[in-house]
C-alpha cells in the first residue's frame, strides 16, 4: 500500500488560510501583532537577500531570519548538499556507530578556532547555550554563571538563567542562581570572581539587544581574570559567528582572546536544517565524558543528523569558495559609513554604531521645538516607538523589512543576509533617508501611524 502525499497540492489549497491557522493553533499573538502593524504580508518565494510576492513584488531583506540566513534563502550548494544526502539513504542516527559526517564537521569548525579541539552538536543556538552552561559546571565544580546586563542567550531554562532582560524572564522563576554584571565592567565581575563559586562568564561579543560592542581590551582583560579564578569564558556567538561581523567569530576583533567554550547555530544551518555546535577545550570535554559509563551524560535525539552535518558543511564550504567573511566587512563598512554619514543631516538620528553586516541604528531625542514635542509624546506612550515608525514604513512603503533591536529600544538592527551587493547597500539608505526626511518633515502619513501606536501602547497597559 502507498501512501499519496502532495505537498504543492496542500499548500494550493490551505496556504491562504495562514493567518487563521496560526490564530487558531499556533501563538495567537503573532498574527495578531502583524495585523496591527500591517506585516501581514503573503511571500510566495524567496532567493538570496529578496523576498517576492504574489503580484511579483520585490522585497529586500534585512533580517535575515534573525541572523539564520547568513547565506541568504536557497543557495544552490546547500540546496544541492540536502539532495545529496538524503538521495544516499545512509544509516542515519543508529546511536551505536560513528558516522564521518559530524566528525567532518568539527574538523572545518575546529579548523577557524585552532585553541579548541571538540565539538558537541545540538540543534538551536539556546540548546548550545545550555551545553556550554553544564560544560561550565561540571568542569569547575562551580554553581554559578555570570552574563551581561541586556545579553540574550536563549529562552530555555537555563539559557533564560543568563538572558539579560527581565521581559523574557518573568514568570518563569525560579530560575538558576546566576548573576549579572555591566557589560565591559571588570570590577563588577572581579567583585564577583572573589566569591569563589563563579564557573563561568558568557558573553556576546556583540550584544544582539541594541547592538552593542564589548569595550576594546575588555574581552582579553575579561579573560585574564576569570582564567586567574580558575573560571572560564564563554562566547555565545550564535548570532554573531560565521562572518557575521567581518571575521569567522566576532571575539577575533581582539588580539589574544581565547574563549574556553563557543556557542554556534543560526547560520550554520544554511537556513534549512536547525543545527547548534558548542566547541571547547580538550580537558573540559574529557571532564564531562570522563568513563564509559558517563557516554551520554549529555546529548542530543537529533543531533550531529546526517541532514544538518551536510548543510553545515556546504555553508562552509560556501564561506571559503565565496569569501564571504570578506564580503560581510566589505558590505558592512560601506552600508555603516553611509548611514553614519547622515547623523549630522538628521536630528533624530543619534548614533550608528556595529561591525560587519550587524548593525544598529539608534534614535534620540531631537533638538527643534516642534520635534521635540512629538518625541515625548511617544517617549511617553511606550519607548521604542518611534524606532516601530521607521520600520513600518520601511517595509510598507520601500518594500525592505528590517526589526526593532528590542523591546523598548529606539534601535533598529540590521542583520542582513551575508550576500548583500552594493545595489541592495544602496537601495536600503535610499529608502531608509526617504523615511528620515518624512519624519522630519514634521506631518504627513508617518506621525498618523505614530498616533496610532500610542493609543495602541496606552489600551495595553
Amino acid at each position: 500500500m502507498s501512501t499519496e502525499f502532495d505537498l504543492e497540492a496542500l499548500l494550493a489549497a490551505r496556504g491562504a488560510e495562514r493567518y487563521d491557522l496560526h490564530t487558531r493553533h499556533l501563538n495567537p499573538q503573532l498574527p495578531r501583532m502583524l495585523h496591527t502593524i500591517g506585516f501581514d504580508k503573503v511571500y510566495e518565494r524567496a532567493e538570496g537577500a529578496h523576498f517576492w510576492d504574489a503580484e511579483g513584488n520585490d522585497y529586500l531583506d534585512m533580517l535575515a531570519g534573525f541572523g539564520v540566513m547568513g547565506l541568504g534563502r536557497h543557495h544552490p550548494v546547500v540546496r544541492k548538499a540536502l539532495h545529496d544526502v538524503l538521495d544516499l539513504n545512509l544509516a542515519d542516527l543508529t546511536r551505536f556507530d560513528c558516522q564521518p559526517l559530524p566528525g567532518l564537521l568539527a574538523e572545518r569548525l575546529l579548523a577557524h578556532s585552532p585553541h579548541l579541539d571538540r565539538v558537541f552538536f545540538g540543534n538551536s543556538g539556546t540548546e548550545a547555550v545550555e551545553t556550554a552552561l553544564k560544560f561550565a559546571r561540571f568542569a569547575t565544580g562551580r554553581p554559578r554563571v555570570l552574563y551581561c546586563d541586556h545579553a540574550f542567550h536563549g529562552l530555555t531554562t537555563g539559557s533564560l538563567s543568563v538572558n539579560g532582560e527581565n521581559g523574557f524572564r518573568d514568570g518563569f522563576a525560579p530560575l538558576l542562581p546566576d548573576t549579572a554584571v555591566p557589560l565591559g565592567d571588570l570590577d563588577a565581575l572581579a567583585r564577583e570572581l572573589k566569591k569563589g563559586d563563579v564557573a563561568a562568564l558568557i558573553v556576546e561579543p556583540i550584544q544582539g539587544k541594541g547592538v552593542h560592542e564589548a569595550p576594546p581590551g575588555h574581552l582579553r582583560a575579561a579573560q585574564e581574570l576569570l582564567h586567574k579564578h580558575k573560571a572560564l569564558l564563554i562566547a555565545d556567538e550564535v548570532q554573531t559567528g560565521l562572518g557575521r561581523t567581518g571575521d569567522f567569530y566576532a571575539y577575533q576583533h581582539e588580539d589574544g582572546v581565547e574563549p574556553d567554550l563557543v556557542c554556534v547555530a543560526k547560520s550554520l544551518s544554511g537556513g534549512y536544517v536547525p543545527v547548534s555546535a558548542t566547541l571547547g577545550k580538550d580537558w573540559i570535554f574529557k571532564k564531562v565524558y570522563s568513563s564509559m559509563d558517563r557516554v551520554l551524560v549529555h546529548s542530543a535525539s537529533f543531533g550531529a543528523n546526517a541532514q544538518a552535518m551536510a548543510a553545515g558543511l556546504a555553508v562552509l564550504a560556501v564561506m571559503e569558495d565565496e569569501q564571504i567573511v570578506a564580503r560581510a566587512r566589505t558590505m558592512g563598512e560601506l552600508l555603516k559609513s553611509r548611514l553614519a554619514a547622515l547623523i549630522g543631516k538628521y536630528e533624530l538620528l543619534a548614533d550608528v554604531r556595529g561591525r560587519g553586516l550587524m548593525i544598529g541604528i539608534e534614535f534620540g531625542r531631537p533638538d527643534s521645538l516642534k520635534l521635540r514635542g512629538r518625541w515625548t509624546m511617544l517617549q511617553a506612550a511606550r519607548k521604542g516607538l518611534f524606532a516601530q515608525m521607521v520600520v513600518v514604513p520601511l517595509l510598507q512603503r520601500h518594500r525592505i523589512l528590517t526589526q526593532v533591536s528590542g523591546d523598548h529600544l529606539e534601535v533598529i538592527k540590521l542583520i542582513p543576509p551575508l550576500v548583500i551587493d552594493e545595489a541592495d547597500v544602496e537601495r536600503f539608505v535610499d529608502a531608509f533617508t526617504a523615511v528620515m526626511d518624512d519624519a522630519h518633515s514634521g506631518g504627513g502619513l508617518m506621525w498618523d501611524f505614530g498616533r496610532t501606536l500610542i493609543k495602541q501602547a496606552v489600551a495595553g497597559r
